[in-house]
């Protein structure tokens, strides 16, 4: 390093990277992050690989890794550009996925905002119903599976997901009244309408096949033992639909798919 480059103090440090003065005497202390010159008056003074190494450890500890595991990783080269590349990307790859995982609160809290879009003030069976909703929805589907979810509707984006909701009423209403017709399931009609649903669903869903699998069981499950809460919070946020339609409607798509199925 040339004499004239840039050296901090270990004040001007921690008010740059938002480490406090004891937590960089800690690191000193433990050799994590220690100082790489001192002054005549023995003054610690950071140098430009330092703040690279400071750069890591933050980096290593936003990503739950503790102290003792930094120190492992920072055995490796400090100035290996591959290694810091991973770093950087596995930081990336975290962030995505928080703010995936915020897309999917502010739909949470969107729902409930519906709800009182609809009156002056719910009643509290309402909130509750609506609680009880995303407390069963998180007790089917562990935090991976929502983080896929989450992460998949981001890559969907509100202008796509908003059409596929409205693509979803469309078809729900479609297959309603065909049933209450009592229409053949092996109906062209019906047919034809349950093959895009079924493609509706497949573009909601990650690309991974074996997430696939696993968030197909979790919705299964999740509908075998809460089929009646999920109905009647759906029907209660449209105005046309029963409490009693869906499950019956989710039936016949069922029946249409089995016949479709065996007759290919």
């Amino acid at each position: 390093m040339s004499e004239d480059a840039r050296r901090w103090t270990i004040g001007e440090l921690a008010r740059a990277s938002g480490v406090t003065v004891r937590t960089l005497y800690h690191y000193d202390e433990i050799g994590l992050v220690r100082a790489g010159e001192r002054t005549a008056s023995g003054h610690r003074r950071y140098t430009e690989a330092d703040l690279r190494r400071l750069y890591r450890v933050r980096a290593l500890r936003g990503l739950g890794l503790s102290l003792d595991e930094i120190a492992e990783v920072l055995n490796r080269p400090e100035d290996d550009l591959g290694t810091l590349r991973d770093l950087l990307g596995a930081q990336l790859a975290e962030i995505e996925i928080q703010t995936a995982r915020l897309g999917q609160l502010k739909q949470q809290i969107s729902g409930l905002m519906r709800l009182l879009d609809k009156s002056v003030m719910p009643d509290a069976e309402q909130f509750m119903a609506a609680l009880e909703m995303i407390s069963v929805y998180e007790t089917y589907f562990a935090q991976e599976l929502r983080d896929h979810l989450a992460t998949r509707r981001a890559e969907l984006g509100e202008e796509r997901l908003a059409g596929l909701r409205a693509e979803w009423l469309e078809l729900l209403r479609e297959i309603r009244e065909l049933f209450l017709a009592g229409t053949p399931v092996d109906d062209p009609r019906v047919q034809e309408i349950s093959a895009r649903w079924e493609a509706m669903t497949a573009a909601l869903q990650p690309r991974d096949e074996q997430v696939k699998e696993q968030l197909t069981a979790a919705g299964m499950a999740l509908w075998r033992a809460n089929s009646a809460g999920v109905s009647a919070e759906i029907s209660r946020q449209i105005d046309w639909l029963g409490a009693g339609d869906l499950p019956a409607v989710i039936d016949y798509l069922q029946r249409a798919r089995q016949a479709r199925e065996s007759g290919e």
